[in-house]
């Protein structure tokens, strides 16, 4: 019985340390701030809104599924990566500017802090990354948003 109390109280301090850490360490190495994350809903009636200033969306992961936006491919490939950067030496630092690619959580995916490390560098000054706290299924196609063609 102490063997089993013993070890329960061990897997939770492992995983209590693994979460803080996990947790601080994400928060430190986002090139983003909160003000950046676009909320899906607040796209999606941009999109469907005609009158409204549409801005220009950037796919940086597998597919471009979100309507209007440009395919660039995964921007943790160099070639993607240079792909948006060429894209982007076209366009005003003011430009109106969305990223996003939605493979998984922000945590995991490889995609999104490239492109948004590029964007900073680039000195834009109007750019956003669409808030998929999940995956691009879960958080846009299955809320019935606007979806490319």
């Amino acid at each position: 019985m102490k063997t089993k109390s013993l070890t329960f109280l061990l897997l939770l301090v492992v995983t209590s340390v693994f979460a803080t850490t996990e947790f601080s360490c994400q928060g430190q190495s986002d090139p983003w701030t909160p003000q950046q994350l676009l909320a899906p809903a607040d796209l999606a009636k941009v999109l469907n809104n005609p009158k409204a200033a549409q801005p220009i969306i950037y796919s940086i992961g597998m597919q471009a599924i979100v309507k209007g936006s440009i395919d660039i491919g995964p921007a943790m490939r160099a070639e993607n990566l240079n792909t948006l950067k060429q894209k982007l030496g076209k366009l005003p630092k003011n430009s109106q500017i969305v990223v996003y690619c939605g493979c998984c959580p922000f945590s995991r995916c490889p995609n999104v802090r490239p492109a948004m490390e590029l964007l900073k560098s680039m000195q834009f000054t109007n750019y956003k990354l669409l808030n998929l706290p999940q995956n691009v299924k879960v958080d846009w196609i299955d809320k019935g948003y606007p979806m490319s063609e």
